[in-house]
This record gives structure tokens, sequence and C-alpha cells, in this order.
């Protein structure tokens, strides 16, 4: 569709060159399959929307591949002769195939994208995996435009959390991943009964940030135990990291006395009446009670905004032509914080993608508590429901086809929301093999492939497109053609949920062509052939939003 709207821009700006035109989608490929809104270009010609449309139709429909173009209160209407119109974007998905949809807009660049982040204390909850979900959609969106992404995890070892974990497996031996949740859930239990034994996780802590070897390597064991455990069930998902940092390596290090040195040079750092370093924001306007950032204790040991303000300038200083953090809404004040901070530094922060919560009938997901779906035995049920959705289709389990279709049910039940909007799981809808989930995009793809394989012998040279003229396949045809504009707003954006609308409207457009056309059995052979390559279009489309959504194609369902 580029084509014809870089055709039909440049024909009208060669007459009128002080005017930018701009397209919008049209309602109803009844009504046009372009549309151009006139309203703004009142402003330089002085006259109604609608003459100034009358007037560029009589230049559009100059255009060769223009079938008619038609005046509809302040839009010009375009028709593209459907012969050009289904060859050019049919030929241009086929021979870009992996690659069409983007813009390529970050060949040469790089990226770097820190997601997940969760702490290292338990297996992870399906909430906290929205982030690591968010953050490998939009890691897939960047590679699919062409920039080189390095994957950051941030490693926070030493909070008060860890501590607690840590007291509560001293009297434990051969400890894995499995047991951490109830460690950490029956020693919370005991502090509300015997608040004293705070002292002691605050004792811990302390002997690690004054350089204890022992606890040190007691902490570092303790989380690799956790972090091994979380990524191997990230990994299930597809979900990979490149780089592992560390708050700890941030203890011992002189990068701390570094910053706040740096700090001290700019007229922002005080000293409180209890000792500790703070730092005034008052001139950001953070709607904060306080305006002041504290980065240290009485004693000048760090806290974790220091720490955290050390590792960010790190990234910063990795030079990548953007840098992005994923974070849930309620860091957004922390965030502003932390970009105040840097900003009295001199330093950009990175680019935040927020995101809301997960949440059950009663509630936010929380760990401490206890009252949590994990995701791994989430993932788990999802798997045995997709096994039983298999059995009513076909006589055996594929255990790898049942996973594929758990795993995609997962995601795409998370991805489909707005990132600003909460969550609300369904089991049923989101595994359900019709309607807005992601077996049922799965099982459109497993269709598809159904007739590759039965027109996999038939031959042919040419393609007569001009035998399309159902309804059904102009909708699908246009529905195509927007691919590289959405690619473009989920970028700018940075939005997986708008990929994953655009794949259930392309998906849902080639249901309704499945159930109304045949393929196999069409009118002709000639007939045959031009559907087949429009369902060949359909299918590089699909797979190119599960490449990005991080959803398997299933074969066959």
């Amino acid at each position: 569709m580029n084509y014809f709207k870089e055709a039909i821009k440049n024909k009208i700006e060669q007459k009128y060159s002080e005017i930018d035109v701009v397209f919008s989608v049209a309602p109803d490929v009844k009504t046009g399959h372009i549309s151009i809104p006139c309203f703004t270009f009142s402003r330089v010609f002085r006259r109604s929307p609608g003459d100034i449309a009358l007037e560029l139709s009589t230049i559009i429909n100059e255009l060769d591949f223009i079938d008619k173009a038609e005046v509809k209160g302040g839009y010009l209407n375009c028709f593209i002769g459907k012969e050009q119109l289904f060859q050019n974007i049919i030929e241009d998905v086929l021979e870009r195939k992996e690659h069409y949809g983007s813009s390529e807009s970050g060949n040469g660049k790089s990226v770097l994208i820190e997601h997940t982040s969760i702490n290292p204390n338990a297996s992870p909850h399906v909430g906290r995996a929205r982030n690591a979900m968010v953050g490998d959609t939009i890691v897939r969106l960047l590679k699919f435009e062409g920039y080189n992404v390095e994957v950051h995890y941030f490693v926070n070892d030493i909070g008060k959390q860890i501590a607690m974990l840590l007291l509560g497996s001293r009297d434990k031996s051969n400890i894995t991943f499995k047991d951490l949740l109830d460690i950490y859930i029956d020693f919370n239990n005991q502090l509300k009964e015997s608040p004293a034994i705070e002292d002691e996780v605050f004792e811990m802590l302390y002997q690690l940030e004054n350089g204890n070897k022992d606890v040190r390597d007691e902490f570092r064991k303790l989380v690799q135990i956790c972090i091994d455990g979380q990524t191997a069930i990230f990994k299930m998902l597809g979900i990979e990291y490149d780089v592992f940092d560390y708050e700890s390596d941030y203890l011992f290090n002189e990068r701390l006395n570094e910053v706040i040195e740096a700090f001290k040079g700019t007229g922002y750092l005080e000293e409180d009446e209890d000792g500790r370093y703070v730092l005034n924001q008052a001139k950001y306007d953070l709607a904060t009670k306080s305006p002041y950032l504290v980065l240290t204790r009485k004693d000048k040991t760090s806290l974790y905004p220091l720490r955290d303000i050390a590792y960010t300038i790190d990234k910063v200083n990795k030079d990548k032509d953007k840098n992005i953090i994923i974070l849930g809404e309620d860091q957004k004040l922390y965030h502003k914080q932390i970009e105040a901070a840097l900003d009295v530094l001199g330093y950009k922060a990175p680019e935040p993608v927020h995101y809301s919560f997960v949440l059950l009938a009663e509630g936010k997901m929380a760990t401490r508590s206890g009252t949590v779906v994990l995701l791994e035995d989430f993932m788990e049920e999802a798997l045995e429901k997709a096994k039983s959705e298999i059995l009513k289709r076909r006589e055996e389990v594929d255990d790898e086809t049942a996973k594929a279709i758990a795993c995609g049910a997962v995601k795409y039940s998370i991805l489909k929301t707005s990132n600003d909007k909460n969550v609300t799981f369904d089991w049923e809808s989101a595994l359900s093999f019709e309607g807005d989930s992601g077996p049922y995009l799965q099982y459109s793809f497993a269709r598809i492939k159904s007739i590759e394989r039965k027109m996999s012998n038939v031959i042919f040279d040419k393609v007569e497109y001009e035998l399309l003229e159902a309804v059904e396949e102009l909708e699908l045809i246009i529905e195509l053609s927007k691919m590289p504009e959405i690619i473009q707003t989920a970028m700018n954006h940075l939005s997986p949920h708008i990929v994953a609308t655009y794949l259930f409207s392309v998906t849902q457009k080639f249901s309704k062509f499945y159930h109304n056309h045949s393929v196999i059995n069409a009118a002709s052979n000639d007939l045959m052939i031009a559907r087949y390559n429009l369902v060949l279009a359909v299918k590089q489309v699909i797979s190119n939003c599960f490449l990005i959504l991080g959803i398997e194609e299933i074969e066959q369902m």
C-alpha cells in the first residue's frame, strides 16, 4: 500500500507543494481503499474541504492504478484497481517474507533494554511475569526493526527480602528453587509473631554491606539458585537475557563514592538532621510529600536509590541509540526521582515503559502473603488444559504442540491488553480455541498450513489477481497492507498490544474469508491459484506477528 500512497502523495504535492498529504483509514472497503482528509488544506486554500477534495480527485484520477476517486464530506476516498492492489501487496509480502512490515529503522543502531529484574527470592508469579513478557516483546519488536538489542537483568540481591530468605534457610539443607517461596512465607509469618527477629535481618545486611566475605558468598549462592530457577521458567516462554548485573557489585567498588562526589559538585546534595545524604529535588516538582531523595543511611552506607543511580549511569554510558527500562506503574514516581537525579548530573534517563497489574478476583497478587498464582503453576495448568483441548480434535496429544499452545495462550492473554490497563485472568477465555485468544490465532495458522499441504503439488507460472472479487478477499488484502504502519505505531509507543490487536484482526478477516470461500474447491484453477497466493501472504503476516509476540507457529491442531 505504501507504493500507492507515495505515488498519490507525490502527484498531489507536485502541483501543490505547500500542502502535506496525509492518509487515514477508510471505515469500510466499500467507501474506499485509501482516504485523504482535506480539512487541514482549508487553511491553505481558504476553501471548503469538499471543494478541495473535488479538485484533488481530478489530479489523482490521472494515476493509472486509480480506479476512481470519490468525495464524501471533507474526505477524498481513493479506489485502487483490484488487480494492481492485490498484486502489489501480495508480491510485496511474499518477496520481503520475514521482513514484511519492518521499515528497518533500526539498521546499524543498538538498544539496551532492562526488563524483569524481579526480586530473587521466590518463583515468579503471573503478575511479575507481565514485566518479562512486555519486555521480551519489545525486544522482539526492536529486533524486527533491525536494532541490535542487548537485554539486561538487574539482580536486586542485597535487600531485606534476600536477608530474610537467607536466615530462613540456614537450618535447612539441599535447598531447591521450589523451596524458596515456602521458606520466605514462613519467615515472614515468624516476623509478624516476633518482630525482634528483624534485628537479625539488619545485622546480616550490615555484615554484607561492610564486606563480610562469608555472608556475601551466602547471599550470592542463594540468589543464584533463585535466578537459575526464575530464568528457567522464563526460558520456557522463550524469554532470555544477555547480561545479568548484580546490585551487590556496587557495594564493593568506587562507583558509589564517585557518584556522591559528583553530586557534591552540583549544590543539590545535602546532609539531613539524621546525617544522611539526601538529594534536594524541589525544583523538579515531583508532587511528593518530601522533595528529598534519600541516598544513604546516617553512617553513609548506600541505599538502593544510590546504587540504582550508579547502575543506570553505567547503562547510559554504554552509548546505545536507545536505552529502555520496563517498570510497573507503581514505580512511576520512583523513576521520575531517578530521572531527576540523573538530570542533575547531566545524564538522560532510560525511556520507561510502565505496565499495570495482573489481577485475580480478590485483587493484586503479592508474594509476601502467599496468595499468589505462580507462573510455574499457571503454566502447568495451561498445559493440561491445552492437552484436553487437543484431545477433543485429535486422538493423540503431542507434548510439544500442547506446550506451544499453553505458552501462546498465557502470553497472548497478557500482551493483548494495553500496558496502561490491568489484566484480569480468565482461564477459560485465555485457553479457548475460539475468540480473542492465543489458541485461536494458532488454529488459524494451522488451517493455512493444511491448505498449503493440499496445494503442495500445484504448479503455476501466472497469477490472475483480477479474479479476486469477493468483499472478504478485499477486506483481507487491505488488512495485510496495514502491517508496516501498525509496526511503526507499536514502535513509537513501545506497545505490544498494538501488534496483538492487529494480529487478531487479520485472523478474524481470514476466518471470514475461509468460511465463505474455498481455495481448494474454487470455481476455477486460476481462481484457486489467486486465492492460494492471498492465503500465503496471510500466513507470512501471521508468522511475522507471531515472531514479534513470541508465539510459536502450530502446523496442525
